[in-house]
C-alpha cells in the first residue's frame, strides 16, 4: 500500500535534556510534555525527509510559554529548551500556554550545513489554528496541518512524553508514482488527490486509536501488533546506537564569543564593570562560559594585534 511509517521513543536522550535543566530549576509539567513530543516529532521529521542540515521546530506566542525549540541535526543528535514567562497550570492546553489571543506560531526551519552563497534557511509558518479558525489543542494537529500545506500528502502523527519517554507514530501516504501503477491508473490518480486514498484513511483511523499511554508504554512489535494485526506490515531494522537519535548540544566558546561581540565593545564593558566578567549560561545545556576583562580585551583585539602564540626552536 502506498502509506509509510516511522516510530521513535527517546529515552536516555530525552532524560539527557530534562536532567541538564535541573539546576536552573524544571520547567511546568505542561512545557516538559511539549518540549518532549516536539523533540519526537523533530525526529521523525528530519528521519523523514533525510535533509543534511538542522531542522528546527519552533512555538512562539502570547502566553505564559513565549517560546519553545527543538533541533535535529542529519545524524539525529538532538536538543530542545523553552522560555516561560508566568505561571503554567497543571492541566495547560497548548492555546493556554502559548495561544492565548490566538497569535500563537508554529514555525519549521530547515537550515542546510552546506550553504551556496547567498542562500537562507528555508521556513514554514502555520497558525496554531485550523481551517474553521478553530484553536489547535495538540501540537500533533498543528505539525499535521503544516504538513498538509506544505508537502500535500496525508498525515497522521500520534505523540506523547513524560519524564521518562517522549514517543511519537507518524504514519504518511505515499505519492503514487511510478511504472508498478500503470495499471489502473485513473483510479490511481484519482487517489493521489488529498484525503481520497482508502489505504491511508484505514491505516490513519488505526493510528489514531492509539492512547498516550500505549505509545509510552509498549514495545515496537506489540505496539504495531495491536494496531495493525490485519495488515501486512513491512518492518525495517531500527536506528540504535551511535546512528539513532541522542542528545547533543553545539554550544562553544567560540559561538558565545561571537554573540558578545555582535553586542558590541561598549555594551559588553559595561556588564564587565557592573559584574567583574560576563557569564552566559546555554538555554540549552546549562553549561556556562565565562569571559573575564582580558578575555573580553581579546575579544575585541583584531587578529592581527595579537601577539604570537609559542614556537618551538630547534
Amino acid at each position: 500500500m502506498p502509506v509509510r511509517g516511522m516510530l521513535v521513543r527517546l529515552t536516555d536522550a530525552w532524560q539527557d535534556m530534562l536532567v541538564r535543566r535541573q539546576e536552573s530549576g524544571p520547567f511546568p509539567e505542561p512545557v516538559r510534555r511539549l518540549l518532549g513530543e516536539m523533540a519526537a516529532a523533530g525526529v521523525l521529521m528530519q528521519s523523514n525527509i533525510k535533509f543534511n542540515g538542522a531542522l528546527v521546530l519552533q512555538i512562539s506566542g502570547d502566553g505564559p510559554l513565549k517560546l519553545a525549540v527543538a533541533e535535529v541535526q542529519p545524524d539525529l543528535a538532538l536538543r530542545a529548551t523553552a522560555k516561560v514567562v508566568g505561571s503554567v497550570p497543571d492541566d495547560a492546553t497548548l492555546e493556554a500556554m502559548v495561544n492565548v489571543h490566538g497569535r500563537g506560531r508554529c514555525a519549521i526551519t530547515l537550515d542546510p550545513k552546506d550553504k551556496f552563497p547567498g542562500q537562507q534557511p528555508y521556513q514554514g509558518v502555520v497558525p496554531l489554528h485550523g481551517d474553521h479558525r478553530e484553536p489547535l489543542q495538540r501540537i500533533s494537529e498543528v505539525l499535521e496541518h503544516y504538513m498538509l500545506q506544505s508537502e500535500q500528502l496525508d498525515t497522521r502523527l500520534v505523540l506523547a512524553a513524560n519524564d521518562e519517554i517522549a514517543a511519537g507514530l507518524l504514519i504518511q501516504r505515499l505519492p503514487i508514482e511510478g511504472e508498478g501503477n500503470l495499471a489502473g491508473q485513473q483510479q490511481r490518480a484519482r487517489e493521489d488527490d488529498i484525503g481520497l486514498s482508502e489505504d491511508f484513511n484505514r491505516i490513519a483511523h488505526l493510528a489514531s486509536t492509539l492512547t498516550a499511554e500505549e505509545l509510552l508504554t509498549l514495545d515496537a512489535n506489540t505496539l504495531l501488533h495491536r494496531l495493525f494485526w490485519e495488515e501486512k506490515v513491512r518492518r525495517f531494522e531500527p536506528m540504535a546506537g551511535e546512528e539513532g537519535p541522542r542528545f547533543a548540544c553545539t554550544c562553544s566558546r567560540e559561538r558565545v564569543g561571537s554573540m558578545l561581540k555582535s553586542l558590541g565593545r561598549e555594551e559588553v564593558d559595561e556588564i564587565v564593570a557592573e559584574q567583574g566578567q560576563v557569564e552566559i549560561a546555554c538555554e540549552f545545556c546549562g553549561a556556562k562560559y565565562y569571559f573575564d576583562p582580558v578575555d573580553v580585551g581579546s575579544l575585541f583585539t583584531p587578529d592581527r594585534d595579537h601577539p604570537p602564540g609559542p614556537s618551538s626552536v630547534q
